[in-house]
């Protein structure tokens, strides 16, 4: 048979990512995805605490800064339209009110703090190679929040430039835990506002820059071509969102599957597929939900989270199980 599609070949992981991984995931959108997935199948995963992030230098300013447990002020708050915003963080975390802002920071700060040192896998996802700066200190910023352009300085970086940074911070996290895993990707979104040629360079950047860091550490380092499957792959409109920039649901799912096949034992895969089906009844809306059918139906999924949590006591169930329960109490 011909086959119309080519296809990416993934060597199995030498290690395996399970229910007893602690993993933290931080970058752009297929960290942001994939991290999702991770918690809705009952991983346990800390998923972008600082928000979406785009560039390495960005990253590494957060992943040092949870080192450090370097706490945020409101000093460290600023104000446009409307909002307060960190510069560090990504949009989700601004508010209406100073103390809103700095509230939702230092929670996810605080967990992030707490369960960095427990961490055995980390994922980051670069997505653009430029950078930047604000003009009056040169500090690095994760999101410019619509700021006029003079307040910032933008550049490119090199490979040496994200190589050097990460190099310390690697080492950093191998004297935390000589064990740890970290994966890295290249976001298969392109960045249209660069230009078409100026995408194509920043991303060549960033897969020289991690392909440095494999030589460097080619016991810890891995690479997941979340890339190469959605450009040479998925090469098709249909695997695309309206914008023809970001990976459709569909697209989502296939990487989800192929991280699966690359990183999941056999025996944590059937796990997967038993809790989706209980994720399915729980996410189920029914139309009437007053009748003696929508009462069996709790019952069978409250028994099936029982069930689930008897034959996977660590994999926490205890909030689903409240929320069956509060649903069959209040129908």
């Amino acid at each position: 048979m011909m086959d119309f599609r080519t296809y990416i070949s993934i060597p199995k992981s030498t290690f395996a990512i399970g229910y007893d991984t602690r993993m933290m995931l931080f970058g752009s959108c297929f960290s942001e995805n994939i991290g999702n997935l991770l918690v809705e199948n009952k991983f346990r995963a800390d998923v972008n605490p600082f928000g979406i992030l785009y560039n390495p230098l960005s990253i590494s300013v957060a992943m040092n800064r949870i080192l450090n447990k370097e706490v945020f002020t409101e000093n460290e708050l600023v104000f446009r339209n409307g909002l307060f915003h960190s510069f560090l963080h990504h949009g989700s975390f601004s508010a209406e009110t100073k103390e809103e802002c700095l509230s939702t920071v230092s929670r996810r700060f605080s967990t992030a703090a707490e369960e960095i040192g427990q961490t055995n896998v980390f994922l980051f996802t670069f997505g653009t190679a430029f950078v930047y700066r604000l003009a009056q200190s040169g500090e690095i910023v994760g999101n410019c929040h619509k700021f006029p352009e003079t307040t910032f300085s933008r550049s490119r970086l090199a490979v040496d430039d994200i190589a050097g940074v990460w190099t310390r911070l690697i080492r950093r996290l191998l004297l935390l835990n000589p064990k740890i895993k970290i994966i890295f990707t290249v976001s298969p979104i392109r960045h249209w506002k660069d230009g078409a040629h100026e995408n194509q360079v920043s991303k060549s950047i960033l897969h020289l820059a991690i392909d440095t860091l494999q030589s460097e550490f080619r016991d810890c380092v891995h690479y997941f071509p979340a890339y190469e499957i959605v450009m040479d792959e998925l090469r098709d409109y249909r695997f695309y969102a309206e914008d023809m920039t970001h990976p459709s649901d569909t697209a989502v799912a296939y990487l989800w599957e192929r991280l699966g096949e690359t990183y999941f034992s056999d025996e944590t895969q059937k796990t997967i597929a038993e809790w989706q089906k209980i994720h399915r009844a729980l996410t189920h809306r029914p139309r009437n939900t007053e009748g003696a059918e929508y009462r069996d139906f709790l019952l069978q999924t409250i028994a099936s989270l029982e069930n689930f949590a008897a034959k996977h006591p660590n994999i926490p169930c205890s909030q689903e199980i409240e929320h069956a329960n509060h649903l069959l109490e209040t129908r």
